[in-house]
């Protein structure tokens, strides 16, 4: 290896070593706090659980935790349902495709200001102009969450779709299946990997997101708008046990996962090395 490639290497190791050293510091900050007794940040103090022990008895902490995961659990089965079923509806369109393609991700390249203000406006709208019961919190909550994660579903369950085979929906008709249930029997047991992934990240979104929700909480309070609120009087320090519970509850499911789909996987091509059959070759001498 000349000087000049070796150079480039040990530059590239550098660059990388020192990108995950600052996209993995801060979590391993909270983590590390999460357990020290120091009040402020650099501060010094002993080993302590008293931030776990006071999470449990903050009940405006505990709310904002509830409202959280239920956002985010419904938003992302209705949000999982709707991307699916409009994911293998683009797939299947004879005509404009890609149209519909860029139609349905608009919201994941636009600004989430612009998109947070439209749903507000939307909110107004149909409250005080069409006299709908529409009011901001937890149901239009789930409604503005749907929506906006309902094209990384689609992002999810679309490579999915095109690993099936193109005849397969076809096939389930000339069985006398109709259209919804070939739909329900035929295609979408084949995506639930994909499901599962759309899912999983439109929860994780929901969960992540303050804008959307910042202007359209109403009296709601959830975890990201509780940290920010609680800024202003000085952060609860049992937010640092409850984003590492967060993130080692993120970080097992996702291993589980992985680990769940490379054995699939395996066994798939264990099964399909198994039932390829023989060449004899001795029987043509």
């Amino acid at each position: 290896m000349n000087g000049r490639k070796l150079a480039l290497k040990i530059t590239g190791w550098a660059v990388l070593i020192v990108m995950l050293l600052i996209m993995y510091f801060p979590l391993a900050m909270v983590i590390g706090y999460s357990f020290s007794s120091a009040k402020a940040i650099g501060g010094a103090g002993g080993f302590t659980f008293k931030w776990y022990v006071g999470l449990f008895s903050d009940d405006a902490l505990i709310d904002a935790t509830v409202n959280t995961f239920v956002i985010g659990i419904v938003s992302g089965l209705i949000a999982t349902l709707l991307g699916t079923v409009s994911a293998v509806g683009i797939y299947y369109l004879k005509r404009g495709k890609g149209i519909m393609n860029a139609a349905s991700q608009i919201t994941v390249v636009n600004a989430e200001v612009v998109t947070a203000v439209g749903f507000y406006l939307l909110q107004l709208f149909l409250r005080d102009t069409l006299k709908l019961p529409v009011e901001e919190g937890m149901g239009w909550l789930i409604v503005a969450h749907t929506m906006i994660t309902v094209p990384y579903v689609i992002l999810a369950v679309t490579p999915r779709l095109s690993q099936l085979n193109p005849n397969l929906a076809e096939a389930g008709m000339d069985l006398g299946a109709g259209s919804v249930r070939t739909l329900f029997t035929v295609i979408l047991p084949q995506l639930v990997k994909g499901m599962v992934s759309g899912f999983a990240l439109a929860f994780t979104l929901s969960l992540d997101d303050f804008v959307v929700t910042k202007f359209n909480k109403g009296d709601v309070s959830t975890i990201s708008t509780y940290v920010y609120d609680g800024l202003k009087h000085g952060l609860n320090n049992s937010v640092r046990a409850l984003s590492t519970i967060i993130f080692v509850a993120v970080l097992v499911i996702m291993i589980l996962f992985n680990l769940f789909g490379s054995r699939k996987n395996a066994h798939k091509s264990g099964h399909k090395r198994k039932s390829k059959p023989s060449v004899n070759v001795a029987g043509n001498q």
